[in-house]
């Protein structure tokens, strides 16, 4: 018998979607639940997650699917559910609140707030009823309910100390007014040595259980390998990228990477598959291949791309957000096998080959989470990789089982098309398929690139965050700005159209007037019209994603060079003082705005190409792909010239009418050339 529905119906979110069926009178976001919790005097319930979250299942099957918690909750307070995917805005300000009142977060996100949007309780995952000294729904509720209703003054006074913990937060200044206005490579040497010290030399990655992929770590490695021919800090990447490559966090059979690992060894992973994920793995991928020509990393590029591209493109060239972990109400069992499965779909020499190749066993591998015992299912995982014979018959072997688990039920797939992870994707297949020589990658970040920049800004040009269903809203945040103008830049970089530098000078403009800090430096995530909460984010550090500051020092240094506008680089080196102490303290927690600094310590090289046809330059492109020169940027200037983009090219024309190269290292031009070696050793000098 199906619930009459909830107010989520008219949603667009695949999250809230979820919901919409639930017994709970759940609300979307916005000033109708606050004027209901007004009206009726209760507190606002909000619960943030995502669509591909498995405690967010859990905890919906567990409470919000069940009558006696659903009619407690609504009684008691104003249900509101929030896609953090959607409003990553919100999750930012209440997941910091999370964090501050109990040390620690994540997702399902539980929080109760006054009518002002103040926190005065908050946690994660909620159980039922209470267990293992965690209290459950059924006693919370009423507790809860009871100070609201006979302590208000006790409420008051804890959502205005979390209120006002969250103010001081995000009005630290910067210490030391230019204390990074000179920076230098110290920053860059305490962040190797701090990785360098947390490294797992057996298993690789960073720490113990549980791992993550955290691939901007990896990318900042391969810049100090670059920048030092420092071969441990390549060996780190290599073994990481390698120990995840066979283990079980890689989809051995379908391709692609899934969350992180919840042991040390790579082997069990948290099955959700995440578009930003494949993304920056495939940076890192690509980015080691390119400094190495390790042949297993440019095989994993590959297949993130095959991935993507199969499974996560949609029919317009936009990429989808991400899979779920769980199929039929369980974890992983889309993935799994067992020995019998295998044995009755492949002959018996090739399964005794998937067999002990992937380390499958009877007893199984994948132990139930909850009781801990094994269930026959496997997670297929390589100890190392086989040798050429057997590696060929193991691809035809997983073409078979493909084929087979797509018979399988599927795991929902997230199809909303995201701003900020699009922009990443697009980075991603615009720089691998420049190092792999593949047009396709680069087609594909062009697609969606054409799709997100006609389908998700306003008639003024500024951004949208979410499209679904034909349908584009939400304003846009930071990281959809940043990310963004990183994917357009690696896109000019990779085709040389100027259409992708004219787009990034233009998103650029409209980031650094909605979003800077004037007074502090360092952007906001949210624009300076955007809806008021409790207050407004600036973030730097890295997590599962690099920070929108990262990214948008990143950015602003590239145009800076590419355009000659050297304002943008005071903008970015006003982001890396607006780090301030922290930077200083904890430097591997910022590797990717320390790529930015790296780039603005290094050895730039920067190159203009102008030629009489586009044709006559392809010598100088393929000489610079084949030199495998990190960080060198290159502009290449149409006959009509770039006219306002990059006014300082117009007396460089071609020499003689041959195909010319214009070379500037570390500030100082050289005279030009028109033989591509002759470049190179320009560049090399």
């Amino acid at each position: 018998m199906s619930r009459r529905a909830n107010a989520l119906i008219t949603e667009k979110s695949p999250y809230l979607l979820q919901h919409a069926h639930n017994p709970v009178d759940w609300r979307p976001w916005g000033p109708e639940a606050f004027a209901t919790a007004r009206a009726e005097n209760k507190p606002l319930f909000l619960s943030i997650g995502y669509s591909t979250c498995h405690w967010c299942h859990v905890m919906e099957r567990e409470c919000f699917e069940d009558e006696d918690v659903a009619a407690l909750l609504n009684s008691v307070a104003v249900p509101v559910k929030i896609d953090r995917e959607e409003r990553p805005d919100l999750d930012a300000v209440y997941m910091k609140a999370c964090q501050m009142m109990t040390g620690a977060g994540g997702w399902p996100l539980s929080v109760f707030i006054d009518h002002q949007g103040r926190p005065f309780f908050a946690a994660t995952f909620i159980p039922k009823a209470s267990r293992f000294g965690r209290m459950g729904m059924m006693e919370l509720l009423p507790a809860l309910a009871n100070v609201w209703n006979t302590r208000p003054e006790e409420v008051e006074r804890a959502a205005g100390n979390v209120h006002q913990a969250l103010l001081r937060l995000g009005e630290e200044k910067p210490e030391g007014a230019g204390a990074l206005a000179e920076p230098d490579s110290a920053l860059l040497d305490a962040a190797f040595d701090q990785l360098a010290l947390r490294f797992d030399q057996k298993n690789g990655g960073f720490g113990d259980a549980p791992k993550f992929p955290s691939p901007h770590q990896l990318l900042f490695l391969l810049r100090r390998h670059a920048r030092k021919e420092d071969r441990a800090a390549l060996g780190m990447v290599l073994r990481t990228l390698t120990a995840m490559r066979l283990g079980g966090v890689f989809d051995q059979v379908g391709l692609g990477f899934h969350r992180y690992s919840t042991d040390a060894h790579w082997l069990l992973p948290h099955f959700e598959k995440m578009l930003y994920d494949q993304a920056m793995m495939l940076m890192a991928c690509a980015e080691a291949f390119d400094a190495s020509r390790d042949p297993l990393a440019e095989r994993t590029a590959r297949e993130v791309i095959r991935y993507v591209l199969r499974d996560m493109t949609s029919p317009e060239g936009a990429f989808y957000s991400a899979e779920d972990a769980d199929s039929e109400g369980e974890e992983g069992k889309f993935y799994v096998w067992t020995v019998v499965e295998i044995r009755e779909l492949l002959s018996p020499e090739d399964a005794s080959l998937f067999i002990r190749l992937m380390n499958l066993r009877p007893e199984g591998n994948f132990a139930d989470e909850a009781s801990g015992e094994l269930t026959g299912a496997n997670i297929p995982h390589l100890r190392e990789w086989p040798a050429p014979e057997d590696e060929r018959r193991l691809e035809a072997i997983r073409e078979v089982l493909f084929a087979q688990r797509e018979k399988r039920v599927h795991p929902h797939k997230d199809d909303k098309v995201l701003t900020d992870w699009n922009g990443l994707m697009i980075a991603a297949l615009a720089q691998a398929g420049r190092i792999l020589s593949d047009p396709e990658p680069v087609e594909a970040a062009s697609r969606a690139a054409d799709f997100i920049l006609a389908r998700l800004r306003t008639p003024e040009g500024r951004l949208l965050h979410r499209y679904r269903d034909g349908d584009a809203a939400i304003a846009a945040t930071l990281d959809d700005y940043a990310f963004l103008i990183w994917g357009l830049t690696e896109l000019h970089q990779s085709t040389g159209d100027p259409v992708w530098l004219e787009a990034s000078l233009e998103l650029a403009g409209i980031m650094i007037r909605d979003f800077e800090d004037a007074e502090n430096g360092g952007f906001y995530l949210t624009a300076s019209d955007a809806e008021e909460l409790l207050v407004r984010h600036k973030d730097f550090v890295d997590a599962a994603l690099p920070s929108g500051n990262s990214a948008a020092m990143l950015v602003l240094l590239r145009l800076s060079r590419l355009c000659g506008r050297h304002e943008l680089a005071e903008h970015a080196a006003r982001t890396a003082r607006a780090a301030g102490a922290s930077l200083r303290t904890y430097a591997s927690g910022y590797t990717m705005l320390l790529c930015g600094l790296d780039m603005a310590l290094g050895r730039s090289a920067d190159v203009v190409l102008s030629g009489p046809t586009p044709e006559s330059l392809e010598p100088f492109r393929q000489a610079l792909r084949a030199s495998r020169l990190p960080d060198t940027l290159v502009l290449e200037r149409p006959a009509d010239g770039l006219g306002e983009l990059a006014p300082y090219t117009a007396m460089m024309t071609p020499k003689d009418g041959k195909a010319t190269a214009y070379v500037c290292v570390g500030g100082v031009c050289q005279p030009a050339v028109t033989d591509p070696e002759a470049m190179l050793r320009l560049l090399k000098s």
